[in-house]
């Protein structure tokens, strides 16, 4: 089932929020006078065509990673006398400007829309409220203390513990002073800790925000009582079965499922000791636990899973919109979203955060699947992540990019005539070569994440 959603997740997000894109294109193209001779999603082999009344031809082709609008133009054709004034080429620098920056903004108007609806259709959200600050750590060098609930981060309200993952994701890489409002247990005041970053997770492969501050979010106790067994893990090679209690580990007791966790986290490839207890019987089990990622990644994994427990009613908080407050929450968001983004992109450039965080198709086809089994809203929220990563990375300056053709006409406005056909030829080289490198880095990253 979750290959089923993640082949459907990918179909569909790719064919929205290309055939979105190209429609930006082909919108104001046909406001601008000029001739759209096919609007293709997908490339490749066609698989459906059909022509409308202006002689465009409408493509849905095999391989959907992309879409092309082709226009009629010069300096890709023969152009009859008649038709010249509808080439792209003879239009103003203006005209085509605009032409070219709809696809991306197609994307951004489309975010926007997927968060209004988000916000329309209201979430529960766990408010966050710190469970343990680990000693010696960011956080209890800050004073931040169990119980205390996080209200904002440098100013930004935190309604729940993904705003405050989205607010210490903008602080990666970075030095300088994080200001975290907190709400005292018991207190209706509000006071300021100030946590000091230093080079904060720089070049960290796989960030761990809250974590690497020292905090565990507050969650209900859940006795350590196996619920689901990895068929290829450890924990049924070993012989264990649901339903059993574990006891200690290498002599430790564990009374919580959080203690088995990190103990485990923090032996990868090494052979333990479990006391398990069976139908009233205790037994000893030995096992060597397997092991996951990579260097300082590194970590123990036992292939065991905990049955969930509810949630008492005030750790949870329903938040929602009316469909005007929704429009701007979706715009809010879609405008922090867009400058992480870029922000991103530059800490990448400058080895402040890891090139090993950039995703390529293989993690959004897992991540479309997920977020479409998980429910509605969140294949919603993924969209519009995903268009606005889509319209970012289009409108960066790259030759064969929107945002490179934009560049070469910004200039061709400045100068007051074009750059000549051999150095945009040459910008294109480079362009086609900086697209490959990124597109095979990124498929590189998602094959070592496998």
């Amino acid at each position: 089932m979750s290959a089923l959603y993640m082949i459907l997740g990918t179909l569909v997000a790719l064919g929205v929020l290309v055939t979105f894109h190209e429609f930006g294109h082909f919108w104001v193209a046909r406001r601008c006078g000029v001739k759209v001779l096919r609007f293709s999603v997908g490339f490749g082999t066609p698989l459906l065509r059909w022509h409308d009344r202006q002689g465009t031809e409408f493509v849905v082709a095999a391989i959907p990673l992309g879409g092309y609008v082709k226009m009629l133009d010069e300096r890709e054709g023969e152009v009859e006398p008649a038709l010249l004034e509808q080439a792209f080429n003879r239009k103003t620098v203006y005209q085509r400007i605009a032409i070219v920056a709809a696809g991306p903004l197609a994307n951004f108007i489309l975010a926007l829309v997927f968060f209004w609806m988000v916000a329309m259709l209201g979430s529960q959200q766990v408010r966050p409220v710190i469970g343990a600050v680990s000693p010696d750590s960011l956080a209890a060098a800050a004073g931040l203390q169990v119980g205390a609930e996080i209200v904002a981060i440098d100013g930004e309200p935190t309604t729940g513990w993904s705003a405050v993952n989205l607010q210490l994701v903008r602080r990666l890489g970075e030095t300088g002073n994080l200001a975290v409002d907190v709400r005292e247990p018991g207190s209706t005041q509000v006071s300021t800790r100030t946590v000091v970053l230093d080079g904060w997770l720089r070049g960290a492969e796989e960030p761990d925000p809250i974590g690497s501050l020292g905090i565990r979010p507050w969650r209900p106790s859940l006795p350590p009582v196996l619920a689901e067994l990895d068929p290829e893990g450890p924990a049924q090679a070993a012989g264990l079965q649901v339903g059993d209690r574990l006891l200690s580990l290498d002599g430790q007791p564990m009374d919580e499922w959080q203690q088995l966790v990190d103990r485990v986290r923090e032996l990868p490839g090494a052979s333990v000791n479990l006391q398990v207890e069976r139908q009233g019987q205790v037994r000893e089990v030995t096992l060597r636990l397997a092991e996951r990622g990579e260097g300082e990644q590194r970590s123990g994994y036992l292939g065991a899973g905990v049955a969930g427990v509810d949630w008492p009613a005030e750790m949870l908080r329903e938040i929602s919109y009316g469909p005007l407050e929704a429009v701007v929450e979706g715009a809010s968001r879609t405008w922090t979203m867009s400058l992480l983004t870029l922000d991103s992109l530059k800490k990448m450039l400058f080895g402040e955060l890891s090139v090993k965080n950039l995703s390529g198709p293989i993690t959004i086809a897992k991540v479309a699947g997920a977020s479409a089994e998980s429910g509605f809203g969140d294949f919603l929220n993924f969209l519009a992540y995903l268009s606005i990563s889509l319209g970012v990375l289009n409108l960066l300056p790259i030759p064969v990019l929107d945002g490179g053709h934009l560049l070469f006409y910004l200039v061709e406005w400045v100068r007051g005539r074009p750059l000549s056909e051999r150095v945009q030829g040459w910008g294109m080289q480079i362009g086609i070569s900086l697209v490959i490198g990124v597109m095979l880095l990124a498929l590189v990253n998602d094959l070592g994440r496998l």
